[in-house]
């Protein structure tokens, strides 16, 4: 069965699957989701995914995976080279802990910002299949969470070629999509963040980056 990646070229989540995919070289069918149109609620989406999410996976033995965690390991397991989530159990655990900081700090900052601020969003603060209110002040403390998560890369980057290790990761990977994810709450790399935009400068030198 080819394995499949249900996306969404819009999204950051299923980005990351998809700069995942390039960089292990492996090939696969691509179905978009509508997330304007809320296409991942419809019956057809949640008989494939029933969280309602994208990125979702379906493997070569059928199964669906429906978050990036799962995805990641079992990509990683399916072609180890070039290693991502580390090779020594020390890398192994430094990339897990920079990549859960990241997804902590920078994505959920960012999408609470966006989830709790944005018209566009009403009702639903909270990714899934049930609606949820937005709450403004949440709005506000993800842009400080933000404002807060740049600075403590950009200082963890000084001296630094990649987040963790010696080598490209997926915490890089995570990064670069939490960076530029922060452009729709209006946060970006600064001249205050040189060790930052030198970092994603570089990180844009890869194809797969481009995804």
């Amino acid at each position: 069965m080819t394995i499949t990646l249900y996306d969404c070229a819009t999204a950051p989540s299923p980005r990351r699957a998809r700069i995942l995919l390039a960089e292990k070289a492996i090939a696969h069918a691509t179905v978009q989701i509508d997330l304007r149109s809320n296409e991942q609620l419809g019956e057809a989406y949640r008989r494939i995914n029933p969280q309602c999410t994208v990125p979702a996976l379906r493997t070569e033995e059928g199964a669906v995976l429906t978050d990036n965690a799962g995805i990641a390991a079992y990509l990683e397991a399916l072609r180890p080279e070039p290693p991502l989530l580390g090779r020594t159990p020390l890398e192994k655990a430094e990339i897990a802990s920079w990549n859960w900081r990241i997804e902590f700090d920078g994505l959920l900052a960012i999408a609470e910002a966006l989830r709790n601020s944005s018209p566009a969003m009403a009702n639903r603060a909270l990714p899934g299949p049930r609606d949820h209110p937005q709450i403004p002040e949440l709005g506000q403390r993800g842009l400080a969470r933000v404002q807060d998560f740049f600075a403590t890369l950009d200082a963890h980057l000084a001296g630094r070629d990649f987040i963790a290790t010696e080598r490209f990761s997926i915490a890089d990977i995570t990064a670069v999509v939490a960076v530029d994810f922060a452009r729709v709450v209006k946060v970006k790399p600064s001249e205050q963040h040189p060790q930052l935009q030198r970092w994603r400068a570089a990180m844009a030198l890869r194809p797969s980056m481009a995804l």
